[in-house]
């Protein structure tokens, strides 16, 4: 199914007033005055476009702090009511939903918990249908661009034309200075699946310390994204939730006026002379690049041939570890970053491994010829 063109861009929101359409406001509405002081300060400062709360939070261990549900809705309507800037909460199930309509709210998002259900969001969407409401669907917690699509589109099937993705970072292993994973590639992969969707940006989480937003920030709009989620807080200090990733909306909006928003193309005629030489440069050195994969590929196969007439396994660990450490010191002296060349050799190395499998359990053996010639069995 393909869903092009089917969204409604978002020059034609209702709350949209220029790129970056900005989604701010606490993790978590607290009490109605923390609501109200917080909206106010962001209203005053002309950093928000939609205002954010959550109300029912998802905990991942009991005890913590769940949320103040149904009595949040009528504070955030207060806001929307005597502010006039439109807010969103999140919403998880089919209730969720019935609740934010009955109390007049247009915006809502779908959390990133909640994506990693087909179920759960199957349900949302069912609750949705003929609702006049904007939906930021955020990509689940595990790297899968699929079940974000899948997502997106049941929210889509429903009726809902006004959706935006939300790139909040995924979950990782071990340590690392983000608290998720950006993994860009991810949602990139995602735009060219769903062309004309919006992209919005949700920095809080991806940094989990507010001290590395303006970074990812900037990120964003380097890469086109359509806005940006931040989580801003009266006194995020006193915060219930999230505090260290919260920002204040003084500090925000400091934030904000630093960052550089660059055009998403140019008509100038040199540029796109230069454009278009380089770019022809690259694609032959992609070409270049896929002849020499082709050839390392011939090797492995060879490679093959001789450990299945010895009887010696595929892998062989140390082997690798040895040829990645060679390469990484080696891209770094070409100004490559590790992260970079380790990432490039693991996705060679499983190939290889593939394509020796598919040699070692082949019923005859093949000559040097056949091994360069063939391609593998997909």
């Amino acid at each position: 199914m393909s869903l092009k063109h089917e969204f409604e861009p978002l020059e034609r929101w209702p709350a949209y007033r220029g790129r970056p359409l900005l989604v701010c406001g606490p993790c978590s509405a607290e009490s109605r005055d923390q609501v109200y002081l917080t909206a106010k300060a962001l209203v005053e400062n002309r950093k928000v476009h939609i205002f954010r709360a959550g109300i029912w939070k998802a905990r991942t261990r009991p005890g913590g702090f769940a949320g103040v549900g149904l009595d949040g809705l009528g504070w955030l309507a207060e806001v929307e009511r005597e502010l006039g800037v439109p807010v969103a909460t999140e919403v998880a199930n089919a209730r969720h939903v019935q609740s934010v309509i009955e109390h007049g709210l247009k915006s809502l998002w779908i959390g990133a918990r909640t994506t990693a259900s087909p179920f759960a969001v199957q349900e949302i969407a069912d609750a949705l249908r003929g609702a006049d409401v904007t939906v930021f669907i955020k990509n689940p917690v595990s790297p899968d661009v699929d079940l974000w699509q899948g997502a997106i589109e049941r929210v889509r099937e429903a009726g809902i034309e006004r959706i935006a993705a939300v790139h909040r970072g995924f979950q990782k292993y071990g340590e690392d200075r983000f608290r998720n994973a950006p993994h860009w590639q991810i949602p990139i992969e995602l735009l060219l699946r769903l062309p004309g969707l919006p992209i919005i940006c949700d920095p809080s989480h991806i940094c989990g310390e507010a001290s590395l937003l303006r970074e990812v920030c900037q990120n964003a709009m380097d890469l086109a994204y359509d806005g940006l989620m931040i989580e801003s807080h009266i006194d995020p200090s006193e915060a219930l939730s999230d505090a260290r990733q919260q920002v204040e909306p003084s500090k925000l909006r400091d934030l904000l006026d630093g960052l550089v928003l660059r055009a998403t193309g140019s008509s100038e005629p040199s540029f796109q002379r230069i454009i278009e030489t380089l770019r022809t440069r690259m694609d032959d050195l992609d070409g270049r690049l896929l002849e020499v994969l082709q050839q390392r590929m011939v090797v492995a196969r060879r490679i093959a041939q001789s450990k299945r007439e010895q009887n010696v396994t595929v892998l062989q660990a140390s082997r690798f570890e040895e040829t990645v450490k060679r390469c990484v010191s080696r891209g770094r002296e070409c100004g490559l970053s590790p992260g970079f060349v380790r990432a490039i050799f693991q996705a060679i190395h499983q190939e290889s491994i593939d394509q020796q499998r598919e040699i070692m359990n082949e019923k005859w053996i093949l000559d040097d010829a056949a091994l360069a010639a063939a391609p593998p069995k997909r």
